[in-house]
C-alpha cells in the first residue's frame, strides 16, 4: 500500500464528467458497483514487430499460466527459463524476454499484463507496464473498497487517466502546451479506453499444442528470403502451415485427440538463404550491379540469382553443407528437449527447397542398418561416408601386392587417378594389374561427376563420360560393399553431407525436380529405383504453379494419367475449381440472360402494331385514347403518341413504348427522329 500513499498527491477532486463528444469514443456499460474488490487476473503477452509496429500478443493458456506459476513460485526469476510455444521459445522470467530455440530470431519482450488501453485508431488493447499496473490496480482497491470513484493520476509520461466507475475509465493524452494555458483532462481530444483484466478486451486466446508430438518434420524453403506473396518469412509459413495441423486435429481427431490416442505434428524451419548470402557474395554482386531499376535488379539478386548459386560448384557446397548441418543440428537439439520422442522424421521443400533435398537423398549412403539413429548419433558428420583408401581398394580389386611399389613411389589415390598406362608401366606393373586399376579408377572418376556430362556434339554422338539411364536410381551390389554409387543426375561434383537420421517420407511442394532433371541430360528414372535412406515420396503441386514440374512421367513415359487430387480439409473444392465452376457458371447465366432480353426486344419489336392514327381525328378523340387502352386486359401493347407541332398526315412516335406484363417486369423503350 506504501505505492499508494505515494501517489495521494496525484489523486485530485472529482474531475467533471467528459463531454458528449468525448463519451463516444470509449463504452457505456452498466454501472452497477461492487463493493467487493477481486484481485485482476494476469495473463502474460510478447511484443512482436509486424509492418515496424509493436504488436502485443497473448501467450496461450497453459503457457501463461506456467509463466504465472513460476512468477509466484518464490524463487528468483533471476535465470529461470521456461519453455513455451510447444518448446520452440524459452521465456527468460529475469529478463522478461523470450528467444527462439531452432532458427536466429530477434529476442522479444515479455510484459505480465492486467490493465490495458487502446485508442481510436488502435486496432489491438496495448498493455500498460508491470509498474504502472500495479499502481492503477492499487488505485482501483482503494476507490472499490471505499466506494470513492472519479479518481485521476498520472503516468509517467504525463498522460492522466481517470476512473469515473468500475465500467468507465479512461486515459488521456498530453497536449502541446496543455500545462501553460492550463486545460484540463477533458479538453485534451479524444481519450483512450482503459481496461482492467484480459477477460475484458477482445483477444484470442489459444488453449495450447498437445504436449506428445508423433512427427517431425523439416521444411526448407526455396529462392529469395520471401516464402509466399504476402513476402513473409520461412518462419512465419511454417507458423501457419503448424496452425492449420493443430486445427485439423480439432476439425478431423477431435475424439482420439481426447482420448490421448494420438499426438501432433511438429513443423520446424531450415533456413540457407541467410547464411549463403553471409558469404560476402552480395557485395560482389553489388559492385557489377547496374544502377539502374535498382529495385528490380536487387529483387534478382536476392532471389532468382540463387538458382544459379546452385549451379555453382562453390556455393552449391555451400547450400547443401548449410542444409543438411543445420538440419543435423535442430534434429540433436530437438531430441535433447524432448528426450521422449519415439515418432518419426520427413522432410518437405519447396520449389529450389526440394530439388536440393531430392539431390542429398540420392546422394545418402544407407550404412546406418538397423541402429536406431535417435540413439545412437554421432556427433559430426560433414564428410560423404567413409572413403576407402588405396589399400583397400587395392585389397578389393586382388592387387594388394602392388601397394608397396605405390607407397614406395609415394602415389596415393588422387595420383594414382592421374596416372596413365604408361606410367604404370613404367612402375613395373604387369598389364592385366594396370588395365583393371585404371578401369576401376575411370569408372570411380566418372561416377563421382568430375567430369560434366557435355551435350552431344554436332555429329550427334554423345561423349563417353555422360552417365547411361540406367545409372540413375538403380541399386547394384557394389553399394552393399561399401563403394559410392553415384546415381549419375548430372550434378556438380560436390560432397554431400550425410544425415544422422532416415527420413520416412519426403514431400516436394511446387517442385522444378522434374525440369532439373530434364536440364541435366536424364531423360527416364528406373522404376525399381528407391531413395537410400528415404521410404517415401510425394511431388505436390498447383495446376497454377508456373516452377512446377511433374515427375511420374519420367517414371512411366509409355503411359499417361491425371494426377491425384488432394481432397480439402473443408470438404470444398479446391479454390482453383470453383473459380473456373463459378466463372463458367455466371458466363451461362450472362449469355441466358443476354438471349432473353433480345429475345424479348425482338418479339416487341415485331410484334403487330395499333392501326394508325387518322389525320382527321379530332383532338378529343386522341386524348380519349389513353382512356380506351387503359380498359384492355394486361399483357396489352401500350403506345403513346406525341403529336409533331408540324402539321403532318401521320403522327410521329417520339417518347415511349412500355411493355407490361402480368408474369413479366416491364420493358420501355424509346424511340425518336
Amino acid at each position: 500500500m506504501s505505492s499508494v500513499e505515494s501517489h495521494q498527491e496525484q489523486l485530485s477532486q472529482s474531475d467533471p464528467s467528459p463531454s458528449p463528444n468525448s463519451c463516444s469514443s470509449f463504452e457505456l456499460i452498466d454501472m452497477d458497483a461492487c463493493s467487493l474488490y477481486e484481485p485482476v487476473s494476469p495473463h502474460w503477452f510478447y511484443c512482436k514487430i509486424i509492418d515496424s509496429k509493436e504488436t502485443w500478443i497473448p501467450f496461450n493458456s497453459e503457457d501463461s499460466q506456467q509463466l504465472e506459476e513460476a512468477y509466484g513460485s518464490g524463487k528468483d526469476c533471476n535465470g529461470r527459463v521456461v519453455p513455451t510455444d510447444g518448446g520452440r521459445y524459452d521465456v527468460h522470467l529475469g529478463e522478461r524476454m523470450r528467444y527462439a530455440v531452432y532458427w536466429d530470431e530477434l529476442a522479444s519482450e515479455v510484459r505480465r499484463c492486467t490493465w490495458f488501453y487502446k485508442g481510436d485508431k488502435d486496432n489491438k488493447y496495448v498493455p500498460y507496464s508491470e509498474s504502472f499496473s500495479q499502481v492503477l490496480e492499487e488505485t482501483y482497491m482503494l476507490a472499490v473498497t471505499l466506494d470513492e470513484w472519479k479518481k485521476k493520476l498520472e503516468s509517467p509520461n504525463r498522460e492522466i487517466i481517470i476512473l469515473h466507475n468500475p465500467k468507465l475509465m479512461v486515459h488521456y493524452q498530453p497536449v502541446t502546451g496543455s500545462d501553460e494555458w492550463g486545460s484540463t483532462p477533458t479538453e485534451q481530444g479524444r481519450p483512450r479506453t482503459v481496461k482492467r483484466g484480459v477477460e475484458n478486451i477482445s483477444v484470442d486466446i489459444h488453449c495450447g499444442e498437445p504436449l506428445q508430438i508423433d512427427h517431425l518434420v523439416f521444411v526448407v524453403h526455396g529462392i529469395g528470403p520471401a516464402c509466399d506473396l504476402r513476402f513473409r518469412s520461412i518462419v512465419q509459413c511454417v507458423n501457419d502451415f503448424r496452425s492449420v495441423s493443430l486445427n485439423l486435429l480439432q476439425t478431423h481427431f477431435k475424439k482420439a485427440q481426447e482420448n490421448q490416442q494420438i499426438g501432433r505434428v511438429e513443423f520446424l524451419p531450415v533456413n540457407w538463404h541467410s547464411p549463403l548470402h553471409s558469404t560476402g557474395v552480395d557485395v560482389d554482386l553489388q559492385r557489377i550491379t547496374l544502377p539502374s531499376i535498382n529495385r528490380l535488379r536487387h529483387f534478382t539478386n536476392d532471389t532468382i540469382l540463387d538458382v544459379f548459386f546452385y549451379n555453382s560448384p562453390t556455393y552449391c557446397q555451400t547450400i547443401v553443407d548449410t542444409v543438411a548441418s543445420e538440419m543435423n543440428r535442430i534434429y540433436t537439439l530437438f531430441l535433447q528437449r524432448n528426450p521422449e520422442f519415439k515418432g518419426g522424421v520427413s522432410i518437405a521443400g519447396h520449389s529450389l527447397g526440394s530439388l536440393i533435398l531430392f539431390d542429398i537423398l540420392t546422394n545418402q549412403k544407407d550404412s546406418l542398418g538397423d541402429i536406431d539413429s535417435k540413439k545412437d548419433l554421432p556427433n559430426s558428420v560433414m564428410a560423404q561416408g567413409d572413403i576407402p583408401t588405396l589399400e583397400e581398394d587395392l585389397k578389393k580389386l586382388q592387387l594388394s601386392e602392388f601397394f608397396s611399389i605405390f607407397e614406395k613411389e609415394k602415389v596415393d589415390k588422387e595420383a594414382l587417378a592421374l596416372c596413365t598406362d604408361k606410367d604404370l608401366q613404367e612402375m613395373g606393373i604387369p598389364l592385366g594389374p594396370r588395365k583393371k586399376i585404371l578401369n576401376y579408377f575411370r569408372t570411380r572418376k566418372n561416377s563421382m561427376g568430375i567430369n560434366r556430362p557435355t551435350p552431344p556434339s554436332a555429329s550427334g554422338m554423345n561423349m563417353p563420360n555422360i552417365p547411361k539411364e540406367s545409372e540413375f536410381c538403380s541399386c547394384t551390389g557394389d553399394t552393399a560393399n561399401g563403394d559410392y554409387m553415384d546415381v549419375g543426375i548430372g550434378q556438380v561434383s560436390v560432397k554431400y553431407p550425410r544425415l544422422i537420421y532416415k527420413p520416412e517420407i519426403f514431400f516436394a511442394f511446387g517442385s522444378p525436380i522434374g525440369m532439373f532433371l530434364t536440364v541435366r541430360g536424364l531423360k527416364r528414372i528406373d522404376p525399381n529405383y528407391k531413395f537410400p535412406t528415404c521410404k517415401g515420396f510425394f511431388n505436390i503441386y498447383h495446376p497454377f504453379d508456373p516452377v512446377a514440374y511433374r515427375i511420374e512421367p519420367m517414371v512411366v513415359p509409355g503411359v499417361e494419367f491425371e494426377p491425384m487430387l488432394i481432397p480439402h480439409h473443408k470438404g470444398r473444392k479446391r479454390m482453383h475449381l470453383e473459380l473456373r465452376e463459378g466463372l463458367t457458371r455466371m458466363s451461362m447465366d450472362l449469355k441466358n440472360n443476354l438471349l432473353g432480353s433480345l429475345r424479348m426486344a425482338w418479339k416487341s419489336f415485331t410484334r403487330a402494331p395499333y392501326p394508325a392514327l387518322q389525320a382527321s381525328e379530332t383532338a378529343e378523340e386522341t386524348e380519349a385514347e389513353p382512356e380506351s387502352s387503359s380498359e384492355k386486359p394486361s399483357g396489352s401493347l401500350k403506345i403513346q403518341y406525341c403529336w409533331s407541332s408540324k402539321k403532318s398526315t401521320k403522327p410521329r412516335v417520339s417518347s415511349l413504348i412500355s411493355l407490361y406484363s402480368k408474369n413479366e417486369p416491364s420493358m420501355a423503350a424509346s424511340y425518336g427522329h
